[in-house]
């Protein structure tokens, strides 16, 4: 009689269990995906609908038009690097604002720590839309923030706050700044506080345990922050459309000029693949390195 590990009738009820979330995925991301990549290799025709010529119907060819397209305009080089410059600079921010306010909310009385979540996540529960036309009205030539600074005598003139990259980069913060409090909490929250009673007693001061105990156990959670603010903020269109202006072109509104506007699909096509790469590439390297920091990793 073959021996039957208990282990086994577990792994397969797991595997059931995991295998409608793993088919949804595959139907919702996966087929899509693959669509994309075939619109990707067609041949454009405005006069159609859909304005493409599909290749699999025999109606055109297979060609990497569209891929090399991207890579000779310079037009979208300027837009890929505007996109990884401000969703980089934006996360970083996200994260330097989150982490004293995640640091406060693990080091809060247990029953505070709750609260401070919900209020954490309190712009949540308004639409994403209101909140960014407020800023509109906030930024604008006579708004409240610019007729503040007059009334200070911090500036002569009103400063031309919207439309720009500062109103992206505030824009995008504010936004996504939950993204990135969240899981530094979570990590700092299950840090063992023994560990900086025991640097406490070898003498260290707050600020030196903070530095060689804290901040190097929180990596995981910063990175995890850094990433949830850089990956949709790299493909953001309403906020670069509302608040950056026209003279500020990144990869999610040219994505909608591409797709709406000059109605070349497989270019759009082509972009969106192109992105996914850019993005997918480093998260898999993020993923090793998460794991490396991670208590028991390797190292």
């Amino acid at each position: 009689m073959p021996f039957s590990s208990p282990t086994e009738p577990r792994t397969r009820a797991a595997l059931a269990v995991a295998g409608l979330p793993l088919a949804f995925f595959a139907a919702m991301l996966l087929l899509p995906l693959c669509l994309i990549g075939a619109i990707s290799l067609a041949e454009s025709d405005p006069a159609l609908s859909p304005p493409f010529r599909p290749w699999w119907s025999g109606d055109g060819g297979i060609g990497l038009k569209s891929y090399a397209l991207v890579l000779e305009e310079g037009i979208y080089a300027r837009a890929w690097l505007d996109s990884l410059r401000i969703a980089a600079t934006s996360a970083s921010l996200a994260v330097l604002l989150g982490y004293p306010l995640a640091l406060a909310i693990a080091r809060a009385p247990e029953k505070l720590r709750l609260p401070l979540l919900a209020l954490a996540v309190l712009p949540f529960w308004t639409s994403f839309l209101v909140r960014v036309y407020a800023w509109i009205g906030l930024l604008r030539h006579d708004g409240p923030i610019n007729a503040l600074l007059l009334a200070l005598g911090l500036s002569e003139q009103p400063l031309p706050l919207l439309y720009g990259e500062f109103a992206i980069h505030l824009g995008i913060v504010y936004s996504y700044l939950p993204f990135a409090i969240l899981p530094l909490a979570a990590n700092l929250m299950a840090l063992d506080s023994r560990l900086l009673d025991a640097a406490a007693d070898l003498g260290a001061r707050p600020m030196s345990a903070f530095l060689r105990v804290t901040l190097p156990l929180s990596a995981p959670g910063i990175a995890a922050a850094f990433l949830l603010v850089f990956v949709p903020a790299l493909g953001e269109f309403v906020i670069p459309d509302l608040l950056g202006g026209p003279d500020n072109l990144m990869l999610g509104r040219l994505l909608w000029n591409e797709f709406f506007q000059a109605r070349d699909w497989p270019l759009a096509a082509a972009i969106t693949l192109m992105l996914l790469a850019m993005v997918v590439l480093p998260l898999l390297f993020l993923s090793r390195l998460l794991g490396r920091l991670a208590p028991g990793g390797r190292g």
